[in-house]
């Protein structure tokens, strides 16, 4: 089930506060900042953007597009990783 159109996009509000804080004041922030909300939508106010996106073991930098508006951060930081399996070679 998905989210009612007349609440609008779940963004947590700390998510908000770390891409936004460097431009109120008038400078940019170079720091990429690290996000553990996956659950968060993105909106058209984060394109352009660089995030790191926890994936449960470590923080995976994602750059926002324009494409990626109306989906959740999770989506595009994959959390498994394809089994690696060992060849067999004959003696």
């Amino acid at each position: 089930m998905s989210r009612s159109v007349w609440k609008g996009p779940f963004v947590e509000q700390y998510v908000l506060k770390k891409l936004f804080n460097g431009l109120t004041k008038g400078k940019k922030n170079k720091k990429v900042p690290s996000i553990w909300s996956r659950r968060s939508t993105i909106i058209p106010q984060f394109v352009g953007r660089s995030v790191k996106v926890h994936n449960g073991r470590a923080f995976i930098q994602l750059n926002i597009t324009e494409d990626m508006i109306g989906h959740k951060l999770g989506e595009f930081v994959l959390t498994r990783t394809k089994p690696v399996h060992k060849i067999k070679t004959k003696k």
